[in-house]
């Protein structure tokens, strides 16, 4: 037994080269789990936002815990970084509300659009041209998008949630507070909000956990049955995985995409720059952003093995898209609770993977989890996406209007898009105003004249 101990501590050595970061196995193993309690989530809040496009809930659970467990190996194993990896909030979102709701594309062709800038991130890592091209992108622009994202998250939970209805004079107005399950998810944003400001782990699931629990015992006026409802199966099952995956598995489709004329193609185009600019951004801004309080850097500022870390991220999000989800990144701000622990190798992101596909066993729990009770989950990501705005300068007017562009009009329109179109748009019209056009980067100038031929395209063509 202490040589198997032994053997098996001198390869995961080998492997992650534990001593070398100045952490252990246990260590490791503790922070891996950490990091997969705050991410978890996941695996309810997901199927139940892309069921809004019509996909198969169970089939879209299992590829959001394969996708996320395998893209966090993947990560562990490759480039030996704590990241975990599954698919990208905000995107569900975007994917579900615009793509499909909006452009009426099928989930299939969202699903290749995901795809699309999969392979497009992954030409991008194995030339190193992403670095370059986010070196180049304004500091405002790349934290006001995750900002924006955010707020999208946020306003998706409170709908959700019926704390914000639609109102035909004023367009939004507060929900009926006296909803049952809207007391219920405002219960469960106070609870949550309780336990991340005491620093309990895995807060998020602890809430959505809790208001599951509470839903057994309030009815739905609307239905007239309690708002959770236990499956009919028992709480664990051993489905076939093929039969569990064959709604979503390899559906993806191109057919079509390209034979629309007009805007929806503009549409299309759009999505898929989207998807890869969103993943490209937040895998750059996750790496350098949590490296550096981490102590990742070397002595000159670099990060060694990012082009692997970037590589795997681009080659899970093009994995999830055969699998059936949108598209997958790094989850950097639950990663740091890892981290946070001691978490210093890619065995963290390892055992966080293993612990997403275990998962798979209890998908009648995950399954079962209503709408009410993921709503308070997606206000507290937005929540916590807010962080980038502090290190801009709000006062500097040039750089504050963009960054006012990107958070507004994408939680308005339903569209990450519009809200990068526009904030790269905003930039460059206020530093030429400035007189500071040396601020603006050729990448910068480039996209400009894109976007603004796609608006004009746009209103052409409506």
């Amino acid at each position: 037994m202490e040589l198997s101990t032994c053997s098996n501590k001198g390869l995961l050595e080998r492997m992650f080269k534990l001593a070398e970061k100045g952490t252990n196995v246990k260590t490791e193993i503790l922070a891996g789990i950490t990091t997969f309690l705050t991410c978890v989530y996941i695996v309810a809040v997901n199927p139940a936002i892309l069921a809004n496009a019509g996909m198969d809930t169970k089939a879209v659970f299992w590829a959001t815990a394969l996708a996320a467990g395998l893209g966090s190996i993947f990560m562990g194993l490759y480039a030996n970084f704590p990241f975990a990896l599954a698919p990208a909030m905000g995107l569900n979102a975007y994917f579900a509300f615009y793509v499909v709701g909006v452009l009426n594309l099928s989930w299939q062709n969202a699903l290749g659009c995901v795809l699309i800038s999969g392979i497009a991130f992954i030409i991008l890592s194995l030339f190193n041209i992403q670095e370059r091209i986010v070196n180049e992108m304004p500091h405002c622009i790349k934290n006001s998008v995750g900002a924006g994202i955010g707020f999208f998250i946020a306003f998706i939970g409170l709908a959700q949630a019926g704390i914000v209805v639609s109102n035909k004079d004023t367009l939004l107005q507060m929900g009926n507070l006296g909803n049952p399950g809207t007391l219920l998810a405002l219960l469960g944003i106070a609870l949550t909000a309780v336990l991340i400001i005491k620093r309990i782990r895995g807060a998020i699931l602890i809430g959505i956990l809790a208001i599951t629990v509470a839903g057994f015992f309030v009815k739905n006026p609307a239905t007239g049955m309690s708002y959770t409802q236990l499956p009919a199966g028992g709480m664990l099952a051993f489905d076939n995985p093929v039969q569990a995956l064959a709604p979503t598995f390899g559906q993806l489709s191109f057919a079509g995409m390209f034979d629309s004329s007009g805007i929806v193609l503009l549409g299309v185009l759009f999505a898929i720059f989207s998807f890869l600019f969103v993943d490209l951004f937040d895998g750059i801004g996750v790496l350098v952003g949590v490296s550096a309080k981490a102590g990742f850097l070397n002595e000159k500022g670099e990060l060694p093995n990012a082009g692997k870390a970037l590589f795997a991220t681009a080659c899970s999000a093009a994995g999830g898209a055969v699998l059936g989800t949108n598209t997958v990144c790094i989850y950097g701000a639950e990663s740091t609770t890892g981290i946070a622990e001691g978490g210093r190798t890619g065995l963290v992101a390892v055992v966080a993977g293993i612990l997403f596909i275990l998962c798979l066993f209890f998908s009648p729990v995950f399954l079962m989890i209503p709408a009410i009770a993921t709503a308070p989950a997606l206000v507290m990501i937005g929540v916590f996406m807010m962080e980038p705005l502090k290190s801009v300068d709000l006062q500097d007017f040039a750089i504050a209007f963009p960054v006012f562009l990107a958070v507004m009009i994408m939680p308005f329109t339903y569209s990450i898009a519009h809200g990068i179109l526009f904030s790269v748009l905003g930039y460059t019209l206020a530093q030429v105003a400035a007189g500071n056009r040396k601020n603006i980067s050729a990448t910068v100038w480039v996209l400009t004249v894109i976007f603004i031929i796609y608006l004009t395209l746009e209103i052409i063509l409506k």
